[in-house]
């Protein structure tokens, strides 16, 4: 039964027609939907009503003030974007969930004007007639990648799925035991397969397939030799993997296409800068393979696109699969993936252009200074006793790419003591923008190898006025 304190409590509460009248709401009107605002009142009201009778408010001095500041954070939460900016201080470059690759400045600009007007993405200009909107990228990929052909479509997957469509539907594809990954999400090259209508011939082991599993597994329905570059994870010790090359050989002699989904393409030698050795796209296009794929938001640093360069002839009939219109690439991809693909063209400045790049070989000093420029700025924001640290790590590639690869980093460690970091992290999370990082060894850790260098006064903000708000920190 209802206390009467319960019951005066719930006697005070206004109704909807007064909140309305007051001068935040009338404010908050001008830039608001009035439906928005009713409903953030009324669902105000019944959160408040519910928390005095399950007994967690019983001092109400000032409910039309608690009914407001209520409603006005209910508003702000319906009318925020779902899809909002972050700091990334995880260490993770190539982040999926937090959207991987960062585009360049020019993709940005270039993507930038093509959505504030009207654009040429299918209609030749000098001839006024139809156009296709492959052309640009086409060209550059060509000239990059040393391919005949090239087309793009919307993510990997779909073009390793049109790629199998078109040179395998209804007939055999040979691949590797070892090489039936998943590429994220739980999908898996098997599924991808099925999805296409090849039929998978699975030959040698785990660990090893020599070239004359693949000789073996040949057949008269045979369409296509496979090769899957393990880019989200190593086997090592005992293993023997066979190579485009000795594929492609294969191929030639029974006169079979052979297709390489690298998965994490990329065009410059990152082994130069101390990543590990990966095949690139030009090696494995020189190697002779008929098809390569591979994403465009990975180590490429550019839009997310599935890529697939390779003979003309191949090429020239995935354009004509009825697929390749479901899975087209939009004006905005076009625009980012090519403003990204002119980068290569000067290799000299490719690595400070893009972002993705940019981080994977920056110089440790720089994220020293960066770490430094942080705590300093922290320390004269801070209000409260804070524990800060500036200590040695490991930044990740991320994305799938390049599992074995340990990034040399500074990492800013926070340690608070009216905070407990958990939800020091939730409250770092709920920001604007939300700043994502890591918690271990009770710590927060900010990584400042992701964090850009005119992230660093924001970031500095951010975790200054979220500390200081302050919270009682539970075991």
């Amino acid at each position: 039964m209802e206390s009467q304190n319960h019951k005066t409590l719930l006697r005070e509460l206004p109704k909807v027609d007064q909140i309305m009248l007051h001068e935040v709401i009338a404010k908050l009107l001008l830039t608001t939907p009035r439906a928005v605002v009713v409903e953030s009142i009324r669902n105000s009201i019944d959160s408040i009503r519910s928390a005095i009778l399950d007994g967690q408010l019983d001092d109400l001095k000032q409910v039309q003030e608690m009914v407001i500041q209520k409603a006005v954070t209910l508003v702000e939460k319906q009318t925020q974007p779902n899809l909002r900016r972050v700091i990334n201080a995880s260490g993770v470059v190539l982040h999926t969930n937090l959207g991987r690759a960062l585009l360049s400045e020019n993709a940005r600009d270039t993507v930038n004007a093509v959505s504030s007007s009207f654009c040429n993405l299918e209609i030749n200009l000098e001839s006024g007639k139809r156009g296709s909107r492959y052309q640009p990228v086409e060209e550059l990929l060509t000239r990059l990648t040393g391919a005949e052909a090239a087309l793009v479509v919307n993510n990997n997957a779909a073009a390793v799925l049109l790629a199998l469509g078109t040179l395998a539907k209804g007939k055999e594809v040979i691949v590797s035991r070892g090489q039936l990954v998943e590429i994220g999400g739980s999908f898996r090259i098997p599924e991808v397969m099925e999805q296409s209508g090849a039929i998978l011939v699975e030959v040698g082991a785990t660990n090893k397939t020599h070239p004359r599993d693949y000789q073996h597994g040949i057949s008269e329905n045979t369409a296509l030799l496979l090769h899957v570059h393990t880019s989200n994870y190593r086997i090592v010790g005992f293993t023997r993997e066979t190579t485009v090359e000795e594929l492609v050989q294969i191929g030639q002699t029974c006169h079979l296409p052979v297709m390489s989904d690298l998965g994490s393409g990329f065009l410059v030698d990152l082994a130069k800068y101390g990543l590990p050795k990966e095949p690139s796209v030009q090696e494995t296009v020189a190697a002779g393979a008929d098809i390569v794929t591979f994403s465009g938001d990975k180590l490429l640093g550019g839009p997310q696109a599935g890529i697939i360069v390779g003979k003309k002839y191949w090429i020239d009939k995935m354009k004509i699969n009825p697929l390749t219109r479901a899975v087209r690439i939009n004006k905005f991809t076009v625009a980012a993936l090519e403003a990204t693909l002119r980068e290569y063209i000067d290799e000299k400045n490719v690595l400070r252009n893009i972002p993705t790049l940019r981080m994977l070989t920056e110089d440790t000093e720089k994220i020293l200074i960066r770490a430094r420029s942080l705590e300093s700025k922290l320390k004269s924001l801070l209000k409260t006793k804070v524990h800060l640290e500036i200590i040695t790590g490991s930044s990740q590639v991320g994305g799938g790419s390049m599992p074995t690869a340990e990034l040399p980093t500074y990492i800013l460690t926070i340690l608070v003591e009216n905070i407990a970091v958990d939800q020091l992290a939730v409250k770092l999370r709920m920001a604007e923008p939300a700043v994502v990082a890591r918690v271990r060894d009770g710590r927060y850790q900010i990584d400042l190898r992701t964090v850009q260098p005119h992230e660093i006064d924001m970031l500095a903000e951010i975790l200054a006025k979220t500390i200081n708000s302050g919270e009682v920190a539970h075991s």
